[in-house]
């Protein structure tokens, strides 16, 4: 029943993703700018050591568009990628504090290296900027009260999974991010 649900709904939540991406994306000029060039290319995103019991559907390949922003690859595609980008997702919990903290995730990153310097690049510079978004949708009164609820939520998650790291296998910090670039 699990499977049949998610085979539903994944599709869908897919979709939500790369349009939440492009959002995103398309709000800094500067991660627009160093994406364009390198249109038509393709990445792909594993993500590894998740429990069972969370379905993912194994590998996303995303393509680069002429504007500078993602859509999402054919299967097929994924394994000509230019660019593969592993996420350990074995400890949930050390993973959403990184997130949470506006960290870089433990990602490997291996492929083209210019393509890799702009993906970190992406990764380090460019975050969500919920409070805008609330803002515009409800109007700076209500958008900053709901953006000051979301920050102290936010920062009540980072307490519990602080809490919840201390007792993950392998400590407190999350494992360094390592890149392998091939070519100039």
């Amino acid at each position: 029943m699990l499977q049949q649900l998610t085979e539903l709904v994944w599709p869908a939540a897919l979709q939500r993703l790369v349009l939440a991406l492009n959002h995103v994306l398309a709000s800094e000029t500067e991660a627009v700018a160093r994406l364009r060039p390198h249109v038509g290319r393709i990445i792909r995103l594993s993500v590894e050591g998740l429990p069972s019991l969370l379905q993912w559907p194994g590998i996303l390949a995303f393509r680069i568009t002429p504007a500078g922003l993602l859509e999402l690859a054919e299967p097929a595609d994924a394994q000509q990628a230019d660019l593969a980008m592993r996420v350990d997702a074995g400890h949930p919990a050390v993973l959403m504090q990184a997130l949470l903290d506006g960290r870089r995730p433990p990602v490997a990153i291996d492929g083209d290296a210019h393509l890799a310097a702009d993906v970190a690049w992406l990764m380090d510079h460019v975050r969500w900027d919920y409070a805008d978004d609330l803002d515009r949708v409800f109007g700076p009164l209500v958008g900053g009260q709901l953006a000051q609820l979301v920050a102290a939520a936010a920062a009540g998650a980072r307490q519990v999974l602080r809490t919840l790291a201390q007792f993950a296998p392998g400590g407190r910090e999350p494992p360094v991010p390592t890149t392998t670039a091939r070519g100039a």
